[in-house]
């Protein structure tokens, strides 16, 4: 008898957590940094009528009209009409109202010019085809000359064969290569080599050095110059394995990706989202503030309620603008109070960091804080992600605060990140001549109580991007 093939309909119940396009929206804003929020909220300003800025003299007369009103309260023994449980609010919760999509492009007035965040800068691919426009002129020439362009990696490297480009413009390969071979005399130098050894080449032939012997070495032992066989290279040229180290350290200072910085933006400049200021001098108390000064402050405009307005539509799109902006408002302060109690309970479980240094650091999972704050984890995750902290000790992303551990033999865990920093400082103190093995340096860490396996450190070691003992030794 055969299967029994066709359409069926059923009926099941069950549970499924659905989020809204709302609730999605104000978990962006969660996440969002500072700089991308204010760009948010002046596009909602520019969107909504019913959505204004408090001008710095207003919110000063604001701040001290709600002092005053706390003091009433304070006085008639009304405390009870405020509402604490916002302060615990997850923002697992829904909201009844929701966050439109927005567009992170803002428009910037004349005199504004010099607050923008971030100035253009044409990418690496631009700059070359302005360069090839004004070397190669119209025609077939400058069309490959396009194509190869194209055909560059985020390294600057061509990754396309030459074979390749010239089967596509029906054309020989002698030909792709004199383009090619103007686009490699372009900036930065060693842009659109074929691989590694002749990105090197090309940065010695700008400089002049296509004859020396950092190119010798390049062209003929860059096998052993990669595996640091300087015994090799130097029985071969008749020199010393000293002399070699130094031949190898002037051809490190070469850019081995020279597509990275013509692909470069121009350095971004990290905009801490909190500070941690110590009280006093001394002191082991810490505050956390929001730096959120150039947030633009809102509030709901009155104008249209005095309007005297009476057309159904119109009083329909006040009230949804208004619904709006006050939702808008109520999800920023939300925001606020969860980032600050979010790191305020970093700052409370890593209080030996801000006292000590990284070197103290404490293992650390989302979870703890959590569980600590009493929200969902990944509510954490997004208060943390793409966020920087500015602290007595330095500028960090919130991420820098949560590590693994590993065991010690006094029974407290170590944070994997304060296990690296042992290990970079054991490798700094070595002697170059005679560099640690990784057995060496486990033998080391648990002299100091640490309970790691010689894999571990490898691991670790190659994340810092430490070499080995082998290629990390000099003559």
């Amino acid at each position: 008898m055969g299967p029994n093939i066709g359409l069926r309909q059923s009926m099941q119940l069950r549970q499924q957590l659905v989020m809204t396009q709302r609730l999605q929206q104000a978990l962006k804003l969660l996440q969002v940094p500072t700089l991308e929020l204010e760009q948010i909220l002046r596009t909602e300003l520019q969107g909504n009528p019913l959505l204004e800025e408090v001008e710095p003299e207003e919110e000063l007369e604001e701040e001290t009209r709600l002092d005053n009103e706390v003091s009433e309260l304070e006085e008639t023994g009304r405390d009870q009409e405020r509402e604490p449980q916002d302060e615990n609010r997850d923002w697992g919760d829904s909201w009844d109202e929701g966050f439109r999509g927005v567009s992170n492009e803002i428009g910037y007035e004349e005199e504004d010019e010099l607050e923008r965040p971030q100035k253009y800068v044409p990418s690496g691919q631009e700059a070359l085809a302005d360069q090839l426009q004004l070397a190669v002129p119209e025609g077939l020439e400058r069309r490959i000359g396009e194509y190869i362009i194209g055909c560059l990696n985020g390294d600057g490297m061509l990754a396309c064969p030459v074979a390749e480009i010239a089967a596509y413009f029906e054309v020989d390969e002698a030909a792709v290569e004199a383009v090619l071979r103007i686009i490699q005399g372009f900036d930065p130098p060693g842009v659109a080599a074929r691989d590694l050894q002749e990105c090197l080449l090309l940065q010695l032939e700008a400089k002049g050095l296509e004859e020396s012997d950092e190119a010798h070495v390049i062209r003929h032992h860059f096998e052993s110059l990669k595996n640091r066989k300087f015994g090799d290279i130097a029985r071969e040229m008749k020199i010393t394995p000293h002399e070699v180290q130094d031949i190898a350290k002037r051809i490190g200072e070469l850019d081995p990706r020279p597509g990275m910085a013509a692909e470069s933006e121009g350095a971004r400049v990290i905009v801490p989202d909190l500070e941690v200021v110590r009280v006093d001098e001394g002191s082991d108390e810490y505050v956390v503030y929001l730096n959120d000064g150039n947030l633009p402050q809102l509030r709901v405009s009155q104008a249209y309620e005095q309007s005297g307005v009476s057309s159904e539509d119109t009083v329909k799109f006040i009230d949804e603008k208004r619904r709006h902006a006050e939702w808008v408002i109520k999800t920023i302060e939300q925001r606020r109070r969860t980032m600050i109690k979010v790191m305020e309970a970093i700052v409370e479980e890593q209080r030996d960091f801000f006292e000590k240094g990284a070197i103290a650091l404490k293992p650390l999972t989302l979870q703890q804080v959590a569980s600590k704050i009493g929200m969902h984890e990944s509510t954490v995750s997004r208060v943390t992600r793409q966020k920087y902290v500015q602290t007595p000790r330095g500028v960090f992303p919130l991420k820098f605060f949560f590590s693994a551990g590993l065991d010690s033999r006094s029974g407290v865990e170590v944070a994997a990140k304060a296990v690296k920093i042992m290990i970079q400082e054991i490798i700094e103190k070595e002697n170059p001549a005679k560099p640690l093995s990784d057995k060496k340096i486990v033998d080391m860490l648990q002299e100091r109580g640490l309970q790691i396996a010689r894999r571990t450190v490898a691991k670790y070691r190659e994340q810092m991007g430490i070499l080995s003992a082998r290629m990390r030794k000099q003559f």
